[in-house]
């Protein structure tokens, strides 16, 4: 009897202090991070330049027209890459095919890259003389930001220089004579 109420005891205890774990780690809604106000890009813009209520009437038109032309060609983009890669169960696709649809596909990503520069001319447009000159150290800031996260080519140097080739078996420099 001694012998079964210990493993009684260690028993009940492993269900509290499953239960207790069970209860913080998937009871509670609080673990659940939600976004930080996550705001539409173009409240930030709106802010900084100080809109007054014409332009960001214009501003939400020129927006969604922006998105409804980027959504288009995401799905045809989308579409194409879809099309490219069943190619590589289908063994009538040819080298031909694959390449016209990768040719469809950097022109899908040209016309969205050039979607974008006419958006904020348009946006740029709408600013006056002051607010051309914030718009434009946004722009320059967040090309700034853009290339840091970027970095160096791998293996290169941060100036873009490489190291000399390397001599000798193994690519190893043979000592000075």
């Amino acid at each position: 009897m001694k012998k079964n109420l210990l493993l009684y005891i260690l028993l009940i205890f492993l269900i509290i202090v499953n239960a207790f774990f069970l209860y913080n780690y998937l009871g509670k809604g609080e673990n659940i991070q939600e976004p930080k106000d996550r705001k539409p890009p173009g409240v930030f813009l709106v802010k900084e330049l100080g809109f007054d209520d014409a332009q960001k009437e214009k501003f939400r038109v020129l927006t969604r027209e922006h998105s409804q032309k980027m959504r288009r060609f995401s799905d045809d983009i989308r579409g194409w890459k879809d099309d490219l890669f069943k190619g590589l169960s289908d063994d009538s696709m040819t080298e031909i095919n694959s390449e016209a649809i990768a040719y469809l596909i950097g022109q899908s990503e040209a016309a969205k890259d050039l979607e974008v520069l006419m958006h904020f001319k348009n946006v740029r447009d709408l600013c006056n003389d002051k607010q051309k000159e914030k718009f434009n150290e946004i722009i320059k800031d967040a090309l700034r930001r853009g290339e840091r996260i970027q970095g160096p080519d791998r293996g290169g140097r941060p100036d873009g220089n490489r190291p000399p080739p390397r001599d000798g078996p193994n690519g190893h420099r043979p000592p000075p004579h």
